[in-house]
């Protein structure tokens, strides 16, 4: 028998297919799922069937069946090097105007490739595999429709994936200036729960110092990280889009802008409540990255990176990279740790 929520989502299923959806998005959905599949399981099949069916998803994987991995210890904190030539595209990718001005989305439906399936969600995402990984289970939840990279409208939806989709995985978003390799089209990414360090360091009393509760929600940072981090933990899910809404604000404020703030962000959903990990950024990328390419540095940070799996697409940087180097990057990206102190205590 299915539990609540697989049955809840059995009729959200039908209900999203049988939607009018245009004629090439149900080309596209998945239709081998096996009978009484959780919602969960079925981005795990998805890709099974990926692999066997679109060749580009399969090289992805044999590619990344090869990556290498280092640990660096760092003052109270440690990283992981992942090399993963694979990924020089995304940590390469230029994401100025002009260049996204003329490059067609990739992220569009009419551009996906012609063997890429999907399976639907809350009408409006489509949960694709992502054929560059970084992680053995690795996903993009794109919106069907071409609007920019922005949060706030998807707070709700962010929260949903995270619960309907654990405890196998977890979702994180990176902001269109800190990270996002489409900055025009609005979308998530799903990982392995646990695989980011930060998800570890976030249940450690070691780092966690907790600042005070707001509307059910608990609101914590950090400590000894290496870089600044606000954790926010609730059972509530309304309660906890309000204070995500309120956090934007304050951080707009504390950085002069009425757009929304640079950010990275990591939820995940377990034991009936969630934990949303928000790491707030000064810039997009360090000044290492831009010098030539003896000298430079191929890290642009995004959530996973900044959470602590640093991808190296280069082997000279993943050789060469140190705690003092690494720790530099964190710093320079970073908000400083008294805007932090501002933007927490501006809430209410």
């Amino acid at each position: 028998m299915l539990s609540r929520r697989e049955g809840d989502f059995s009729v959200r299923r039908r209900h999203t297919v049988e939607n009018p959806l245009t004629r090439s998005i149900q080309a596209r959905l998945f239709a081998d799922a096996r009978p009484e599949t959780s919602f969960a399981d079925l981005p795990r099949q998805l890709l099974e069937q990926q692999k066997l069916m679109w060749p580009q998803l399969r090289t992805g994987y044999a590619s990344l069946a090869t990556v290498r991995l280092r640990e660096i210890h760092c003052r109270g904190f440690s990283v992981w090097l992942q090399f993963n030539p694979g990924r020089i595209v995304s940590t390469g990718a230029k994401v100025d105007a002009q260049s996204i001005r003329e490059r067609r989305c990739f992220l569009c439906v009419e551009n996906l490739p012609e063997l890429q399936k999907a399976i639907a969600y809350k009408d409006d995402f489509l949960i694709l595999c992502n054929p560059a990984p970084i992680f053995a289970e690795h996903f993009t939840i794109s919106n069907i429709h071409h609007l920019p990279q922005l949060l706030g409208p998807y707070i709700p939806t962010m929260l949903d994936l995270a619960r309907d989709l654990s405890p196998r995985l977890s979702i994180f978003y990176n902001g269109p200036k800190c990270g996002a390799s489409a900055p025009d089209h609005m979308h998530f990414q799903a990982n392995p729960t646990g695989l980011i360090p930060v998800e570890m360091a976030a249940r450690e009393n070691m780092h966690r110092f907790f600042h005070r509760s707001l509307d059910s929600v608990d609101i914590l940072t950090l400590h000894n990280f290496g870089r600044q981090v606000i954790v926010l933990e609730s059972p509530q899910r309304e309660e906890l889009v309000a204070v995500l809404h309120k956090l934007l604000d304050s951080l707009r404020q504390t950085v002069g802008s009425s757009e929304e703030p640079m950010l990275n962000l990591l939820c995940s959903f377990a034991d009936e409540s969630w934990r949303v990990i928000l790491f707030p950024r000064s810039k997009h990328r360090p000044d290492a990255f831009f010098k030539e390419e003896a000298e430079g540095i191929l890290v642009s940070p995004a959530a996973v990176d900044i959470g602590g799996l640093i991808v190296t697409p280069l082997e000279k940087d993943f050789s060469a990279l140190t705690a003092p180097l690494v720790e530099s990057i964190f710093q320079e990206v970073s908000l400083p740790q008294e805007k932090l102190v501002e933007t927490i205590l501006r809430l209410s």
